[in-house]
């Protein structure tokens, strides 16, 4: 018999994105094989450059001011970025968190030069 989840973000470990320093991510479910439901903060000045994913990829700013491409997002904004399209830089200019859908696998960070 399947069973509700419940995680309260507040008291779970929060994962750093080596890669990325200034950034966090929790994990939270796993939607489809391979995809994630995770949140993600980003402390301000933070920038995660030009990149693209091979699969959809969807986000809602839950709290903070970032910056995707040319686009300024506040709290309550929401994106949808289609596999393969590509998508920021995304750069925090406060602190940022933020709630991402991945519909597949991540696959390996591809960044573009812009």
């Amino acid at each position: 018999m399947s069973e509700q989840t419940f995680i309260q973000t507040r008291s779970e470990q929060w994962l750093n994105i080596e890669q990325f320093p200034g950034t966090q991510f929790l994990p939270l479910a796993v939607p489809v094989s391979e995809g994630s439901i995770h949140l993600l903060k980003m402390k301000a000045g933070t920038t995660i450059p030009v990149h693209t994913h091979p699969c959809d990829e969807y986000v809602y700013v839950l709290s903070g001011v970032v910056e995707t491409g040319r686009t300024t997002c506040t709290q309550g904004m929401f994106w949808f970025t289609p596999s393969h399209t590509q998508q920021g830089a995304h750069k925090a200019i406060t602190n940022v968190e933020l709630i991402t859908v991945r519909l597949g696998k991540m696959g390996t960070f591809e960044p573009i030069d812009t």
